[in-house]
């Protein structure tokens, strides 16, 4: 079963409704308005197996990302899911370093291939979601692939900022979030595929 996702399905995190002093729906588009509050938005549903597939665009030196099986009792999404990186790489300083650049499993593993994004481009962009093994694309091709029960992952994990977080990337299931990260970003088309 395919779902397209709009602004209906989408609030606040921690919050109740679509928050529009930092977010703008325009047409198709959900659009983090930059330098507003950075309030991620998390989806209403929460999902285990899944393909979320959209197309994002960011500005000169844009950075954003994509989270799965994020749990809400969390301080900050980042706390809880794994994060697919969007980031435009010449632009951004993360883009110097391998394990942010896009596409990466942001702060643990670096994408197999790179991907450069132009600013304000539409690019489409996938995450994958099954029986614990995650799949990572940009522009029609795999970036990267893991497994969250990988030992090296879990030791790349312990020996990361996400260490002080014990129920990172722990969940079976959980939300969806689109990143605020103070720069403006707009995502497009976006649906999921949910798992049979």
């Amino acid at each position: 079963m395919i779902e397209r996702l709009d602004a209906s399905q989408w609030r606040a995190w921690h919050g109740d409704e679509f928050p529009i002093d930092c977010w703008r729906a325009a047409g198709d588009e959900l659009q983090a308005i930059a330098g507003t509050r950075r309030v991620d938005l998390i989806s209403r549903e929460r999902y285990r197996d899944f393909v979320l597939r959209l197309e994002f665009a960011l500005p000169v030196a844009g950075n954003s990302g994509l989270f799965c099986r994020v749990e809400e009792e969390a301080q900050l999404s980042w706390h809880s899911g794994p994060e697919m990186q969007l980031l435009d790489d010449r632009g951004h300083p993360d883009g110097r370093e391998p394990m942010t650049r896009n596409g990466a499993l942001y702060g643990l593993l670096r994408p197999e291939l790179e991907t450069p994004i132009e600013p304000e481009q539409f690019i489409e962009a996938a995450l994958s979601v099954r029986d614990g093994e995650i799949e990572h694309w940009l522009d029609g091709r795999r970036v990267l692939r893991y497994r969250l029960d990988d030992p090296t992952l879990h030791k790349h994990i312990a020996n990361s900022k996400f260490s002080g977080y014990p129920r990172f990337a722990q969940a079976a299931e959980g939300h969806l979030v689109l990143q605020h990260h103070g720069e403006a970003a707009r995502f497009r088309r976006l649906s999921i595929e949910i798992a049979d």
